[in-house]
């Protein structure tokens, strides 16, 4: 049985495979790396932002699986609207414009869409680095806009929705968009990646984004299998703090309160100035370091810590 099961998974991974190649072969023929790197590109993020994004919108509506909503508050549906619309004018006032400048950039950088692809191995290591510096840079970039001014004249727009939905990712103030922007495409434009690598990365990053924002927490989350991986109850914390100290800032990845715990334990200081990111990686690793960091996401661990408790004594009590 599970060499059967093996075997359908190989011919499956090959036939994406050749969908991928026979696909990529058409779109070299028929258009041009600038169709395909800005146009193309700003196409597919369309595609897989909004139909990721509006089933959580119909789920909110329909009120299915409320069990597994986070907050039980819903958005009114002319709140719903006006993300929407302002979703398509800052998509096509801000990010396309922002596409089509930055594909000289690209270009420079080694960018390419010919044929052969990059090993797979060469693509993972890429998304791999992606992830891990837009992360970074997400994270000290979104510290900086929960300062007071910038909070008040730029980032509170995004924090208009304090009950968050799957399109509220990218609901934001023009400046932040190209914040954002910059935190996503400055990883391919160190590397120069072939476009597949760089449209991988992008369908990945969307769908990252939309399910931190979804509202809901599924059993089959990733946050349930992946420790380094905050997802939707470690963001909508985030969101339900209506001040400038939030807590939370990272993206979705918490992996940064373990890294610099475990090889600077004695820099208490530079602890304290870099540290944030979640606690699922202690809890699961039982790391006690919570007297040496003192990050901005303790009002988080605290509330977890409260929450599982209460299931604690319940179960005691049952």
């Amino acid at each position: 049985m599970e060499v059967f099961l093996f075997g359908r998974i190989l011919c499956s991974c090959k036939l994406i495979r050749l969908m991928v190649f026979f696909s990529m072969q058409y779109l070299i023929t028929h258009f041009s790396d600038f169709q395909l790197a800005c146009l193309g590109s700003f196409f597919l993020h369309e595609s897989v932002f909004f139909l990721s994004g509006l089933p959580f919108i119909y789920l909110e509506r329909a009120g299915w699986l409320k069990k597994y909503k986070i907050q039980m508050k819903n958005n009114t549906l002319k709140a719903q609207e006006k993300c929407i619309t302002r979703l398509l004018l800052y998509h096509f006032g801000v990010n396309l414009p922002v596409m089509l400048a930055s594909y000289p950039v690209f270009r420079h950088m080694g960018m390419q869409s010919s044929l052969p692809f990059p090993s797979w191995k060469v693509i993972l290591m890429q998304i791999a680095f992606y992830f891990i510096l837009e992360d970074f840079i997400f994270y000290w970039g979104h510290r900086v806009l929960h300062t007071k001014w910038l909070y008040k004249h730029v980032h509170s727009i995004h924090h208009e929705y304090a009950t968050p939905f799957g399109l509220t990712s990218e609901y934001a103030h023009p400046a932040e968009i190209l914040f954002l922007g910059f935190a996503t495409i400055v990883g391919p434009a160190i590397t120069g990646p072939h476009l597949v690598t760089l449209w991988l990365w992008m369908v990945l990053r969307v769908l990252e984004t939309v399910e931190a924002h979804c509202g809901y927490h599924f059993p089959w989350s990733l946050s349930n299998f992946l420790p380094l991986y905050g997802g939707a109850n470690f963001h909508d914390y985030h969101h339900r703090l209506l001040y400038t100290k939030s807590g939370n800032y990272s993206s979705t990845f918490i992996y940064m309160d373990w890294c610099l715990s475990s090889f600077c334990t004695k820099k208490r200081a530079i602890l304290s100035a870099f540290c944030n990111y979640g606690h699922s990686l202690v809890l699961y690793l039982d790391l006690d370091i919570s007297a040496v960091v003192f990050g901005t996401d303790k009002g988080y661990r605290k509330l977890q810590a409260l929450k599982n408790a209460g299931v604690e004594s319940a179960g005691k009590q049952t």
